[in-house]
Order: structure tokens, then sequence, then C-alpha cells
């Protein structure tokens, strides 16, 4: 049975201040925990309705009822486990030949899915502004299912780092080159701004190139793409390109 206590911490974890405060974030679901067992993240200990579906643990598993199981979830319709982890110490790799760089990106749903995209075209490292939304939010965890323990993601001064950076800074902009045409560079940082605004002018300035995605349909009201749409359709079309020298 859960203590008071306990209850009490983890629906905290919420919040990134308590994350930090207890060096602990959530994972949600069966499917998603078994990820972590093969990755860099140590499992605290696991609260599951239904612990012989995940034997494989080498956390202590805790049997609770559905009801504590509600208390403790960020669902709606909670899932059959709860894992408790310790937060990861963050490491820099060297740069890759394709990062991504948000720069303010705060939509939970669009960083898990972002997360999943690099996971998919075998990008290994995230490069976030120090304001973009926290990858342990429990919302960006769900949406990245799983690929979160695939990807590396540091924060830190974007400026000082794209200054530094042998990779050629490219970001998104209406009056960029074609994706379609567009030749890819050996390596390069591909740099999403914020949903609402963009990427902010100090890191503006250092862009070396732009790209845009064009427009074919007639009625040309769509005002922009969602951000994770749009970073899905330019790594999809930049890997194509890859393909096709190959």
């Amino acid at each position: 049975m859960l203590t008071a206590h306990t209850i009490k911490v983890l629906q905290s974890l919420d919040k990134k201040k308590f994350r930090q405060k207890y060096n602990l974030f959530l994972v949600e679901g069966n499917k998603t925990i078994t990820e972590l067992f093969n990755s860099n993240f140590k499992i605290k200990e696991i609260f599951s309705t239904d612990p012989q579906k995940l034997d494989r643990a080498e956390a202590p598993i805790t049997h609770i009822s559905d009801n504590e199981l509600k208390k403790i979830s960020f669902l709606q319709n909670p899932k059959d486990s709860v894992a408790v982890c310790y937060l990861s110490e963050e490491k820099k790799l060297n740069d890759g030949n394709l990062q991504l760089i948000l720069d303010g990106i705060q939509d939970p749903g669009n960083m898990g899915t972002i997360i999943r995209l690099a996971d998919w075209f075998g990008i290994e490292q995230i490069i976030c502004s120090k304001d973009t939304v926290d990858f342990y939010n429990p919302k960006v965890i769900m949406a990245s299912m799983g690929s979160f323990t695939r990807v590396n993601i540091i924060y830190t001064n974007l400026v000082e780092y794209l200054s530094g950076t042998k990779n050629i800074n490219i970001g998104t902009d209406m009056e960029g080159e074609n994706i379609y045409s567009f030749s890819k560079p050996e390596k390069m940082n591909l740099i999403l701004g914020n949903e609402g605004n963009g990427m902010r002018p100090e890191t503006e300035r250092l862009l070396e190139k732009s790209i845009m995605i064009p427009r074919f349909g007639k009625s040309q009201s769509t005002e922009s793409l969602n951000v994770s749409m749009a970073a899905g359709i330019i790594l999809g079309q930049l890997f194509s390109e890859e393909g096709n020298r190959v």
C-alpha cells in the first residue's frame, strides 16, 4: 500500500522544481518502462498493477491497486505501471553530422514528437536552449514513446554553442531555399524555433543558410506548419536526398 507521503512526492514530479529537488522523474506504461532496461537510465522502483509483466526489471516492484495507480499517474486512463527513475547526468557528445537544435520549444507534445523523429532518423543528439521545455516533463516522456532513452538531450546557451560549432547552422524561413532543391551539407545543425515566435534574433543572426517547405495547396490559407510536423517533412527530405546519392 502506498503511503500518503509517497503519493504526494510522485504527484509533485509533474513540476520541474520537484523533479530536480528529488532527482526523480516518472515513466508510465510497461512498453516504455521495458525500454529503460536497455538504457543508461536507472530505475529506483516500479509500482505496478501487474508485476509479472515486468519480471525482467532489476528494480524493486511494488504491487498496487488500480485506485492507487490513478493517484500517482498523470494519465486520464492510467496504464499498468509507473516507474520512478533517477535523472541522468547530462553529457554532451561530439557534434554529429546532423543535429537538431531547439530554440525555445514550449509544447511538451512537440518536444516528445521531435525526440521520436530524431530516434527514427538516427540522430543521436538534440541541443536545446535553456528555456526549451524540460524533456523529463511527463507529457514529453509519454509523447516520445521511449525514444528519450536513445537520444542524447542537452540544455545549453545556444548563442555560445552555435558560435563555436563547426556544423553549418541552418534554420527555417519562408524566404529560404526550397527544401526539395536544397543540397544537404555534410555537417549541419537544423534549428527549430519557438512555436509562436520562431527562433530568437540572436539565434537567427548565427544562421548560415535558411530553408523552407513550399506550400502546394491552392487556398494558401494555412499560415504555418506545426514545428514537429515541419521537422518530420524536412528530415524526410534530407534523408531521401542522402539515399538518392548512395
